[in-house]
């Protein structure tokens, strides 16, 4: 890339949220969390949201020391003691399960008062409105239909396509996001939309797809279009976030 680039999006997930994907993703029991493996695949998303100048908070790294702190101490033998006492028998992994759990029912229960909230303003309008109301503008829709780590798996399983071997093709360069965000939008000229995967054919080497990612991501922020995957784990697509007349869908 010609210079650093920092993505700040209005958006916020936190370790917990990274936690309770994986925990999604590997079909595991919240109850009975395989440590060694959530924390090493929690490790690489840290990796990846650094090469892509992600701004990861402290709170990412301070679950890390936790996640390898239940690690060791799962993996030493049980510690003899007074019967009772905290270290006797106890499964390392509570304290974080009651987290998660708690966590999970507060966000199930913030979403399900969302999509109420959405169903009632549809039902009742408003026949009056003070100069202290809200405006009838709409409210912003999320950059994203999804998780931010529902993206970052779609971008990893991209990279693993990349060949490590073409690094020395590219250096010297440089790669603009400028050029790649124009790119992007001529893309979706006179188009419905395009696949997430189709944004980096013909990518020469791995600089150019992070920052071609880096430029997706930037004009989400700016809202300019909308990345959107109608089932779970399905295709990601990209569209404008203003429709043309007589388009189509690639």
């Amino acid at each position: 890339m010609t210079d650093p680039y920092s993505v700040r999006l209005p958006l916020f997930e936190g370790p917990l949220d990274l936690l309770l994907h994986l925990i999604k993703k590997n079909e595991v029991d919240i109850y009975d969390i395989p440590v060694a493996l959530i924390a090493g695949q929690y490790l690489e998303y840290i990796d990846m949201m650094k090469e892509l100048n992600l701004e990861v908070a402290g709170e990412f790294l301070v679950m890390a020391a936790t996640l390898a702190q239940v690690k060791s101490r799962m993996l030493l033998p049980p510690k003899e003691g007074v019967a009772g006492s905290e270290e006797d028998g106890a499964d390392p992994r509570a304290e974080l399960v009651k987290r998660l759990v708690e966590y999970k029912r507060f966000k199930d229960a913030a979403a399900e008062l969302g999509e109420r909230e959405g169903f009632w303003r549809e039902v009742f309008a408003r026949e009056a409105k003070g100069a202290w109301e809200e405006s009838d503008e709409p409210a912003e829709e999320p950059l994203f239909n999804f998780g931010l780590f529902d993206l970052i798996d779609a971008f990893k399983r991209v990279l693993a396509t990349v060949p490590e071997g073409r690094f020395h093709e590219i250096v010297g360069e440089g790669v603009s996001i400028t050029e790649k965000i124009n790119l992007i939008l001529s893309r979706l000229e006179g188009v419905e939309s395009i696949t997430f995967e189709s944004l980096f054919e013909g990518a020469d080497g791995r600089p150019e797809v992070i920052v071609c990612f880096l430029a997706l991501l930037e004009l989400a922020r700016i809202r300019a279009i909308k990345v959107l995957q109608v089932d779970e784990f399905g295709t990601i697509r990209i569209m404008k976030a203003v429709k043309e007349d007589g388009v189509s869908e690639a």
